[in-house]
């Protein structure tokens, strides 16, 4: 059971440091060694999904390489591979949505072309760095299942997210809006139709430990061990 973890791994990176963290937390929990191992979005080939079994778009953007990355996207999100994207990785998963699955092929993020007619993410009107906020899901969606609640804590790292003018774009096809916070801004983003398909502007890995890991971790690794 192999998982590709994508991002420019910096270990003073704290997102970094707990996402490898997490990951040993639900792997103890349930009782598999799985091998996870940090790619550069600069070293992503067309190939790599032959080899693992699930992949994790971690934090860290921008990204070396965003075409490799957003193309490993949709070849996860075509075949069926589990997929965790988790801050950037939750912004870069919308953004190939946009472009491969609705069409908007000029699609863009800000930190990349902050001037693009077309910003799907954009910079946030007050930075979630550092922030804890409560969130709402939508009852009978994939994540609150995964969760068994409505309302959560969790903690951000970021200063993007998505444009709110492009919202309703976005819930034109399948990819669905599925937790707001108390500004009523979108922080979670699902494809029910998919094994596991989620993306989290927030930061899972901050609110797991080795005694209660994150169950949304927690789901990624059983059905990455699944797909394996």
């Amino acid at each position: 059971m192999k998982i590709a973890l994508i991002g420019e791994y910096t270990p003073s990176f704290e997102p970094h440091r707990l996402t490898t963290a997490a990951l040993e937390h639900a792997a103890t929990r349930l009782g598999i060694a799985p091998q996870a191992e940090w790619i550069s979005t600069q070293e992503i080939d067309e190939n790599l999904l032959s080899s693992y079994h699930g992949v994790w778009i971690a934090p860290g953007s921008p990204y070396k390489n965003m075409e490799k990355t957003l193309s490993l996207i949709k070849r996860a999100r075509e075949s069926g591979v589990p997929c965790f994207g988790t801050c950037g990785g939750f912004q870069h998963m919308v953004i190939e949505y946009a472009r491969n699955a609705l069409g908007c092929t000029d699609a863009q993020h800000a930190e990349y072309d902050p001037y693009s007619s077309d910003l799907i993410i954009s910079k946030l009107a007050c930075s979630l760095f550092g922030r804890e906020m409560e969130l709402r899901l939508t009852p009978g969606s994939v994540t609150a299942q995964i969760y068994g609640a409505t309302s959560v804590i969790e903690k951000y790292y970021c200063n993007f997210g998505i444009n709110p003018e492009k919202i309703a774009f976005l819930q034109g096809g399948g990819l669905k809006a599925v937790a707001a916070d108390a500004e009523g801004e979108v922080r979670v983003m699902e494809l029910p139709s998919h094994p596991f398909y989620i993306g989290t502007l927030y930061v899972p890995q901050a609110q797991s430990r080795p005694d209660r890991p994150h169950p949304l971790i927690l789901e990624f690794l059983k059905k990455t061990k699944k797909r394996a």
